[in-house]
C-alpha cells in the first residue's frame, strides 16, 4: 500500500498514462537515468564530481520522459500523484521483463 491506494491500483493508473510507443521509449531511458541520478546525489558528498554526473543525468532522464509526455498528450503523472515517481521503476522493471 502506498498512502491507502494498493500497488496495483496506481500501476493500473500509471501504465493507462503511457500508451504511446514514443513515451514508452522516452521512459525506458528516463527513468534508470533519473534513478541512477539519485543514486549519485546520495554518493555526491563522498565521490567528487558525481554531482555533475547526477545534474547530467537527472536533466537528460526528465527531459526524455517530458519529451515522451507531449506524444502522449497527457501530462506525467507524477504531477497528480508525487508516488508515481515510485511506481515509475516498478513500471519500467515490468517493461523491460515484457510483463507490460
Amino acid at each position: 500500500m502506498l498512502g491507502g491506494r494498493p500497488r496495483e491500483e496506481l500501476l493500473t493508473e500509471y501504465v493507462a498514462d503511457h500508451q504511446n510507443p514514443i513515451n514508452k521509449r522516452m521512459h525506458m531511458f528516463g527513468i534508470p537515468a533519473v534513478f541512477f541520478a539519485v543514486l549519485l546525489w546520495l554518493a555526491a558528498p563522498f565521490v567528487p564530481g558525481a554531482w555533475l554526473w547526477a545534474l547530467v543525468l537527472t536533466a537528460i532522464g526528465t527531459a526524455l520522459q517530458l519529451i515522451g509526455h507531449r506524444f502522449e498528450g497527457k501530462p506525467p503523472s507524477a504531477k497528480s500523484d508525487w508516488r508515481f515517481l515510485l511506481i515509475g521503476l516498478g513500471w519500467w522493471v515490468r517493461y523491460m521483463l515484457g510483463k507490460v
